[in-house]
C-alpha cells in the first residue's frame, strides 16, 4: 500500500455534502461539450456563499484501460479536490511549494473507488456540491491512499506522478440552476520493473456535461 498524500492538511472550515459513491450520471438532458488535456496557497471556500446565483458541481471518476488489466483490484481513496479559477496555479510534479489561487474542498467522508470496476464507461460519483456561478480552468483530485492487488494476488506498487495531485486541465463552468458533471479519467501505467505503476490522468477520457436541474 502506498500513501501518496502530497500536501499539508487543507483547512477544515469547508462546508461539504455527503456523497453517494454508487451514484451514476443521470439520464436527464445533457450537453457534452469537451474532452481535454490533463497534467497546489489554497483558497478555502465554504460552498455557495450569500444570495449569489449558484449551480451544482458533480465530480465522478472512471478508468480507461491502460494497464488496469494487470489488477485484481485497485482501490483509490479520494479525500477532497482543488478547483482552479482563472490565474490559479496548478503546480507540477517537481514543485514543493503550494501553488497560489486554488480553492480546496474537503469531502465529509473519504471516497473509495475500485478502478477495476470503473471500466467500459462505468463511473462513480465522489462529490456533489452547490457552488457560486463561475468558471474554472482545472480540477485536481486529492488522493490519500492507493491499494492495488495484481491478478496473481501479489501487491502492486502504485504511486502518484511526483509531488503534484492528479490534475485535469479542462475548463468548465458552474452555471445557474445547472448541474455540471465533471468526469475525471485516470488509470495505472506500468513503469520499469514488474509490479510498479504510476497513476496517470487520461486526457481524452475527460468529459463535462451540463444538465438542467429539476
Amino acid at each position: 500500500m502506498y500513501n501518496p498524500k502530497v500536501h499539508s492538511s487543507p483547512p477544515d472550515n469547508q462546508d461539504t455534502l455527503i456523497m453517494n459513491q454508487n451514484d451514476i450520471s443521470t439520464s436527464r438532458r445533457t450537453y457534452l461539450i469537451a474532452t481535454g488535456t490533463a497534467t497546489a496557497g489554497m483558497v478555502p471556500l465554504a460552498g455557495c456563499l450569500g444570495g449569489d446565483a449558484s449551480g451544482t458541481l458533480a465530480t465522478q471518476v472512471t478508468d480507461q484501460p491502460a494497464d488496469i488489466g494487470d489488477f485484481e483490484s485497485l482501490f483509490v481513496t479520494i479525500v477532497g479536490m482543488w478547483l482552479g479559477p482563472e490565474d490559479a496555479e496548478a503546480g507540477d510534479e517537481d514543485e514543493d511549494t503550494e501553488p497560489a489561487g486554488r480553492e480546496y474542498y474537503e469531502y465529509d467522508e473519504p471516497q473509495e473507488a475500485d478502478l477495476v470496476q470503473l471500466q467500459d464507461g462505468a463511473t462513480q460519483l465522489v462529490d456533489d456540491r452547490e457552488l457560486d456561478v463561475t468558471e474554472y480552468q482545472f480540477l485536481q483530485l486529492d488522493i490519500d491512499d492507493i491499494d492495488g492487488t495484481l491478478e496473481d494476488g501479489s501487491d502492486a506498487t502504485v504511486e502518484m506522478p511526483g509531488e503534484a495531485p492528479l490534475t485535469f486541465n479542462e475548463p468548465f463552468e458552474i452555471r445557474e440552476d445547472t448541474r455540471t458533471v465533471f468526469t475525471a479519467d485516470f488509470a495505472p501505467v506500468q513503469r520499469g520493473q514488474a509490479g510498479s505503476y504510476v497513476l496517470t490522468p487520461v486526457p481524452q477520457g475527460i468529459t463535462i456535461e451540463y444538465e438542467d436541474e429539476e
